[in-house]
């Protein structure tokens, strides 16, 4: 679990409140349910209107992996597909049907039976991009959606604020109203703000990032596949692997990870050499 958004989004609403506190001001002066009312809803509202139900609900069931998310080393994809490759060279390409039954991960899997069926390897590759994309574009659209939020929620605040105001100039009779009335007006240009700022482009963003990782490891299991089918030498495809990730990426993910798994392999294939 990487809780970077939670604790980001923590600590922004906790920093508002502190200011607000030590400003001598109060926490219910910002909780008006009417304009809390018009930014949470319109906002989800024109999102909803600039795309289709599926989109916003595939959105909205993203959200806890954006708060939870969890990611895969990238050296731990490595040691699995080098694992592989040693499988595959010692016992076959169709000992992998076997091995593809202990595999979890669907698109591994599949690339694995694929293998061991002896399909073409330009037609595995074509088959692989495919399932890669199509992975991948439902959490593009969730990160997009809530990106437009963020774009729609600072306007919704301040068609907020307006109608607000137009409520304060029917009441100018009133001196003493006006002030709280007044104030009261800019809370729903404060929640566009916050919300747009502290909520949906954080969580956009984030979904994004999860995207392209995921993507990275599908990438990885992808050339890792084609070059076990190819018969590519283990401790080669380990360091060509590690040679499309960043050095302090695998760095850290050797720690995290299962550390000399990798080096073990290599001290065995070297020995046999």
């Amino acid at each position: 679990m990487d809780p970077a958004t939670l604790v980001g989004i923590a600590i922004a609403f906790g920093s508002l409140f502190a200011m607000i506190t030590i400003e001598g001001g109060h926490i219910q002066s910002i909780l008006l349910p009417a304009p809390m009312i018009l930014v949470f809803g319109a906002t989800i509202a024109v999102g909803i209107a600039g795309g289709t139900i599926r989109d916003a609900i595939s959105a909205f069931k993203a959200v806890p992996g954006a708060f939870i998310g969890k990611t895969v080393p990238p050296q731990q994809v490595i040691d699995q597909v080098v694992g592989l490759a040693e499988k595959a060279r010692s016992s076959g390409l169709l000992a992998l049907e076997q091995e593809a039954d202990n595999v979890a991960d669907p698109f591994l899997r599949g690339a694995l039976q694929n293998i061991a069926d002896g399909t073409d390897g330009d037609e595995l590759r074509i088959l692989l991009e495919d399932e890669l994309a199509t992975a991948t574009k439902e959490s593009r659209n969730a990160a997009k959606f809530f990106t437009t939020l963020g774009g729609y929620a600072p306007t919704v605040g301040i068609i907020g604020t307006v109608v607000s105001l137009t409520h304060v100039l029917e009441n100018l009779d009133t001196p003493s109203t006006l002030g709280p009335m007044i104030a009261a007006a800019f809370v729903a240009t404060l929640w566009g703000l916050l919300t747009a700022n502290f909520l949906w482009l954080p969580i956009g963003n984030r979904l994004k990032r999860l995207s392209d990782l995921e993507v990275d490891r599908m990438t990885l299991l992808l050339e890792g596949a084609l070059a076990v089918q190819a018969g590519s030498q283990p401790r080669l495809l380990g360091e060509r692997l590690r040679a499309m990730v960043p050095a302090p990426a695998t760095a850290r993910a050797g720690k995290a990870g299962k550390p000399g798994k990798a080096s073990k392999a290599d001290k065995s294939l070297l020995e046999a050499a």
